[in-house]
């Protein structure tokens, strides 16, 4: 199974907000790069949740729920959304800045394409990841 990144700004969308609403449709998304990254999830991947702009960190895990389908807040069909709801908060967040500095993640798609809001994320980078979570 795949794992893979989706990025929010907190003020618009926030992970309190997400595990207020116990699931919800990834929609929004208007770059090919991340629409093929939706087209890609499977049902039951994990996905981490990052906040940009405010924060810059990942603050949990979701998991896929439902595979792609027409973005229901646009009549545009190229645009699609998965459904995702939330797994568990991070013990401690993992700040960009960390995941910069760690040699085993310079090919992390955060990295090294950071407009991209949905990225895939290898098995080898989401250990480490969770690893830096679990770090006191």
């Amino acid at each position: 199974m795949a794992h893979w990144l989706v990025k929010s700004e907190p003020f618009k969308y926030s992970w309190e907000k997400f595990l207020q609403d116990k699931q919800t449709f990834w929609d929004g998304v208007r770059n090919y790069q991340a629409r093929n990254n939706l087209r890609e999830m499977k049902k039951g991947e994990e996905v981490f949740f990052y906040h940009s702009n405010e924060g810059m960190e990942i603050v949990g895990i979701a998991k896929v729920v439902k595979e792609s389908y027409p973005d229901p807040t646009t009549d545009d069909e190229r645009w699609l959304v998965v459904d995702l709801k939330p797994v568990k908060t991070l013990k401690k967040t993992v700040s960009l800045a960390q995941m910069k500095a760690e040699k085993r993640l310079q090919n992390l798609a955060l990295v090294r394409q950071g407009r991209l809001s949905v990225c895939p994320v290898s098995d080898e980078e989401w250990e480490v990841i969770l690893e830096l979570s679990n770090k006191k």
